[in-house]
């Protein structure tokens, strides 16, 4: 059915390219297999750096990160970027795949176009390392950028958008002051107890790019045998969407890609933000799938959604 209501051809190209890198059957190699994959395919799609980008690669503990400074201003009276809330992001890949370098160019853009300090988090991956892992290790880099007192806005795609989701609940128990905003990307949303009776995992079960096979296999290496006999796969932590209060939560943007699983857990997610009193805003993209963004040099719906991205930040960031 997906293959049938895909008629972008920038899309249908994407995907074709992307197949050419990342088989379907990658999704259930070994980690080992799936991240050499993966890897290659990024690098089919990295695009240059803007120039006067200022780019370092640190450690915050033992959390490696990659610091992304723009170029500042010569306008007069342009505000320092310093001065300006900082970027945490946290990269998607199903908690399994990804890192620093398959996300650098995006990182890049949006510290350049939004004229904000970005850090991009390079969290412990799964299966060798499962939750609270990977969250631990994106609110240590939170709370030490926040340490001083500086205001911040938090932006993940896919596993990355949970994680930063995740990372707002967990601020709000610890008592702690959480993001100016969000911006979350084709997030990860729903645990087992919602999963079932989500349309968008039954409509678009074998979409390409990612199916509900490929979500129901990412979130079991993400918690391990242990935590998914122990129920933790309902925990707001590991699933924001089954949280029972959300009135805390910052105002957010939720983008999703119509031909995907994924897409009604950002839905029903910004339905409940707004329900619950917060500004939220959701934008569906027709005839986009799942990791579009690494298309948004080659296809103009995906363009016009990261430019979106642009502004919601620069907006929260004002």
């Amino acid at each position: 059915m997906d293959q049938d209501i895909l008629t972008d051809p920038e899309i249908l190209a994407f995907v074709k390219a992307t197949d050419a890198a990342y088989p379907p059957e990658a999704n259930s190699a070994s980690p080992a297999e799936n991240r050499t994959f993966y890897d290659a395919m990024c690098t089919r799609f990295k695009a240059p750096r803007p120039e006067g980008l200022k780019v370092r690669d640190a450690h915050i503990g033992s959390v490696p990160v990659r610091f992304y400074h723009p170029q500042e201003s010569a306008q007069e009276g342009a505000q320092d970027p310093a001065d300006r809330p900082f970027l945490l992001y946290a990269h998607g890949g199903g908690f399994v795949v990804g890192s620093l370098d398959s996300h650098d160019d995006i990182c890049a853009e949006l510290s350049a176009r939004c004229s904000l300090e970005l850090v991009a988090v390079d969290y412990r991956l799964s299966p060798e390392h499962v939750y609270p892992a990977a969250l631990e290790d994106v609110a240590a880099v939170w709370q030490h950028m926040a340490r001083t007192g500086r205001r911040g806005l938090v932006m993940g795609d896919s596993a990355g958008a949970n994680l930063v989701a995740a990372l707002c609940h967990r601020l709000y128990r610890q008592s702690a002051r959480g993001p100016l905003g969000q911006v979350l990307v084709y997030p990860a949303l729903a645990g087992p107890k919602s999963a079932g009776s989500i349309e968008s995992r039954t409509l678009h079960a074998h979409a390409p790019m990612l199916s509900s096979a490929d979500i129901d296999h990412y979130l079991a290496l993400y918690l391990g045998p242990e935590g998914m006999t122990a129920g933790r796969a309902n925990d707001p932590e590991v699933s924001p969407l089954e949280a029972e209060d959300l009135s805390f939560m910052p105002q957010a943007l939720i983008v999703t890609a119509d031909i995907d699983p994924l897409r009604d857990d950002g839905k029903l997610y910004a339905q409940r933000l707004m329900d619950a009193g917060v500004a939220a805003t959701w934008r569906n993209e027709p005839q986009l799938v799942h990791g579009y963004l690494r298309a948004r040099h080659t296809s103009r719906r995906a363009r016009q959604s990261f430019e979106a991205m642009v502004t919601a930040l620069c907006q929260m960031a004002g």
